[in-house]
Parts: structure tokens; sequence; C-alpha cells
């Protein structure tokens, strides 16, 4: 679909909808699109579709359905648990995570964080992972969590993992992250430590839940640098590996 992108909720999906709001003047405003044109809409679900645009005012769009697809999600998922930052580098990330097709985005409070996390900055992140998503037409938006007591919360939720990942820098007999570790069927968890590092009470509960260590290299790199490295090595893994799958055609 080479159409301009927007973003609909899955519970207003139909075969006549309406974007609202900010979807709405991105399209009459900046987009300067009007009846007639057609655009892709997707849910953040796994569904796209294509739909006519059948009226246009200030603050509404009618659309119509013409045909849609559901993507599967892929084999290999991807959860990023990337330590609290500072925020003005966290929204590149995010967009990057979705156009790298992470699963999900938990962001978690280190003992070692320069930031605080704040519940109320949630929506606007968000927000970025729509823009990442509607920028490169991934049907799949990724689960973003706020994880504010820290380490212990990232434990739990990777417990049913099928890989759980410490990515570890400057350390001695660490293997790389490959395509035999990462891009493999089912959840990998990866974590990813604040640029103070990882406190020893983190690195041993990291341990007893079962993270086995990796490494991206020797040089040491910005918490979301190594973030969207660790995601870039899993998509192309995958791909090597046969299990990237859920990708919507451009």
């Amino acid at each position: 679909m080479n159409e301009p992108a927007f973003y609909l909720p899955p519970e207003c999906w139909g075969a006549e909808v309406c974007l609202r709001g900010q979807e709405a003047r991105h399209l009459a405003k900046s987009m300067r699109l009007d009846k007639g044109s057609r655009v892709a809409l997707l849910d953040g679900h796994g569904r796209l579709g294509r739909f006519r645009v059948c009226g246009v005012d200030r603050e509404n769009v009618q659309l119509e359905l013409l045909e849609e697809q559901m993507f599967p999600r892929p084999a290999a998922r991807a959860a990023m648990a990337l330590a609290a930052s500072r925020a003005v580098r966290r929204g590149f990330f995010l967009e990057k995570a979705v156009e790298l097709g992470a699963h999900a985005v938990w962001i978690w409070q280190a003992d070692h964080s320069q930031n605080r996390l704040a519940p109320s900055s949630e929506q606007s992140w968000r927000s970025r992972m729509i823009a990442g998503a509607k920028q490169c037409k991934n049907p799949w938006l990724p689960e973003l969590r706020l994880l504010p007591k820290g380490i212990g919360e990232v434990a739990v939720l990777a417990s049913s993992a099928d890989r759980r990942v410490l990515l570890w820098e400057m350390q001695e007999n660490v293997p790389l992250l490959s395509a035999d570790t990462a891009g493999q069927e089912g959840l990998s968890v990866y974590v990813v430590g604040p640029e103070g590092g990882f406190s020893q009470r983190e690195l041993a509960a990291l341990d007893a839940a079962g993270f086995v260590p990796a490494s991206l290299g020797r040089r040491v790199l910005r918490c979301e640098t190594a973030a969207a490295l660790c995601l870039g090595l899993h998509w192309w893994a995958s791909h090597l590996n046969g299990t990237a799958t859920g990708n919507a055609a451009q």
C-alpha cells in the first residue's frame, strides 16, 4: 500500500469509519487530502486497510473501507526492557522499536537511572510509536509498559519468555549476540541497563531470573543505541532464521 497511513483504534474499525482529532487534522490540513482520496489505516493489532475518503470537515473525516488485510504476529518476538533514561532520546528509540518490529517495550526504573519514570508521559510515548507505525506501515504496535518498581517487575514479566538475555558491555568471555541467540521463534526478552550501569542488586536479580549475558561488542554504547542495535540484530536474524512474519507490504 503506497497511500499515506493513519491510525485508527481497533474498537473503531468498521466498513464506515470516522477519523477524529489529530489524525483528522493531519489528513485534512497537513496532507491536504479531500473527498475521493485513498488512504491506509492501521489499528496496531495486525490489521491494515485501504479506505476512500467520503467527507472532510474541520475535526472529522468520514472513510469507506475498500479492502483490508490481517497480518499474523511474527514468530520471533522481541521484548526490549530498557532502563529509564533522558527523555530527549527516548522518543527516537520508540519510533525505531516500531520500525524494527519489537513485540514489546518495557521502560523500567533502574537504580542508576538519571530520571524518574513519569506515568503522565506514557501517552506521548505511545504517540511516538504510532507515528513510527504510520511511517513504516507496521500493522503491529509494540506493547508499551512502564515499570516504576524496577528490575523485579522485569523479572516477573520475563518469567514466561523462551529466552532471557542480559546485554552487558565490556565483559570478558561473554559471547556476541548472534543469529544463534537472536531472532529465534518464541519470545525473547532483552534487558538494557542505564548509562550508569546495572547495580549489583539488579545483576543478582537478573541472574536469579535466568538472564544469560550477551555482548554487542566492546564499545560502550548509550542505552538507546544498544537497544536499537539489539532489535536490529533480532530483526536481521529472524529473516535469516525464517521467523520474520507479520510485515505489511509497502
